[in-house]
């Protein structure tokens, strides 16, 4: 069993922060590591010439599109080649038109969002019909809950605040485990990940939120969050355990710790879940489009394939990829499988880091197959928070210190 008062978060960990500090300067691409070059690519001081032999032979190098506080995810809004949206944890989210970061915000909520540590403004995500209706989803904490808020747009620069409506809401039991990316998905419902409510080994609720089904914590969520008969949101009737007594309809996975960062395949649907670990492994599980639903992915009986508690965890799904904390590893941060038909080298391959290691990694992965990441030949990156995905399928690296990075083939 893992050792009871022992917490890594997500990657926003205050703890992640400071070991994030102790890297060998010059060894990552952050800003004030990294050297620019006129197009914009990066290399860290001291490896240009090896580092930039390595990556033009693995195909990938890092574009740094611009400089952000605190930046925890980036997205595009449907139908829209020409911006992306930088989140920022403190309560903003910030546009880049047309690769310019523009000086006035999308959305500033600052005064609405409890910031720190784990909390904050954690994702937002538009729907697939957002060109036509304008609504947009944003996630953050606010006190002793997590809320889900829609809004409409002003225009394409400028969000209208005075439209906000709450969708759902979720209590924050703990500062920590908050989950918070909300992701239209390939059948264009919202799936949502939440935490088990923080602490260690998902103390709250007896034996614990993520494998209770009548508490929508430690789960994935599909939710359809538009407003319907006078209800906030609708539950889909193909949720696995809609009609169950007992069970939350909005359910869709459970066994979950904290999935801070999932994502679709852009071309297949099929689902990987970075699952932050508690104090011995770090976790990525992947299914087939479809498969996820009703998936128990095993915590807290399970901390990736090591056994946590004694207790049933019906249908386990295992992970394909694990790291331990004794490697340097300590907050997985999840990525996507890239189909950028500008990087081949990194078709088909699912990137991903970690909060404290800071080395990018790809890996392949398959159903029930034990995948090995490998590093790619790119300078370490600082503190990385996410990854993002823009609608031509090119990739982003955020780092929690303020850059934003774009994969790119080499020149």
């Amino acid at each position: 069993m893992a050792a009871v008062g022992v917490v890594l978060g997500v990657a926003l960990a205050a703890c992640g922060a400071d070991e994030g500090s102790n890297q060998a300067a010059g060894s990552t691409a952050s800003s004030s590591a990294a050297t620019q070059s006129g197009d914009g690519a990066t290399t860290s001081p001291g490896t240009t010439a090896t580092a930039g032999a390595a990556q033009a032979k693995r195909g990938v190098r890092l574009v740094r599109i611009g400089g952000f506080d605190a930046p925890v995810y980036v997205t595009a809004p449907p139908g829209d080649s020409r911006r992306l949206m930088v989140v920022e944890q403190r309560g903003r989210v910030m546009v880049v038109r047309g690769g310019r970061k523009l000086p006035t915000p999308f959305l500033d909520i600052r005064s609405q969002v409890t910031y720190g540590g784990e909390q904050g403004l954690l994702s937002v995500a538009f729907p697939p019909d957002y060109q036509r209706s304008g609504r947009f989803y944003v996630y953050y904490t606010s006190g002793d809950t997590n809320r889900i808020v829609e809004y409409r747009r002003a225009s394409a620069d400028r969000a209208n605040a005075s439209t906000a409506r709450v969708v759902l809401t979720m209590p924050n039991l703990e500062p920590n485990h908050n989950g918070g990316l909300m992701v239209f998905g390939p059948d264009g419902l919202m799936y949502v990940g939440t935490g088990d409510g923080g602490g260690a080994n998902d103390q709250h609720g007896g034996a614990g939120n993520a494998q209770n089904l009548g508490s929508l914590l430690g789960k994935l969520l599909r939710i359809d969050p538009a407003a319907s008969g006078g209800q906030p949101y609708s539950i889909p009737s193909s949720n696995p355990f809609v009609g169950r007594a007992g069970a939350r309809g909005e359910i869709y996975s459970y066994g979950l710790r904290n999935p801070w960062r999932f994502s679709f395949d852009r071309r297949t649907g099929d689902l990987a879940i970075a699952d932050v670990g508690q104090d011995a492994v770090e976790e990525v599980d992947f299914v087939r489009r479809g498969r996820a639903r009703g998936a128990n992915f095993g915590w807290r009986p399970w901390e990736g394939r090591q056994r946590n508690f004694n207790e049933p965890a019906p249908g386990a799904v295992f992970p394909v990829i694990q790291h331990t904390h004794a490697s340097g590893f300590c907050s997985i941060t999840g990525g996507y499988i890239v189909r950028d038909p500008n990087v081949p080298s990194l078709s088909g391959r699912y990137v991903y880091s970690d909060f404290c290691d800071g080395q990018i990694r790809a890996a392949r992965l398959r159903p029930g197959r034990v995948a090995h990441g490998r590093p790619l030949s790119l300078p370490k990156v600082g503190q990385i928070s996410s990854f993002g995905q823009d609608n031509s399928g090119r990739v982003y690296v955020v780092s929690l210190d303020g850059p934003v990075y774009r994969f790119a083939a080499p020149r």
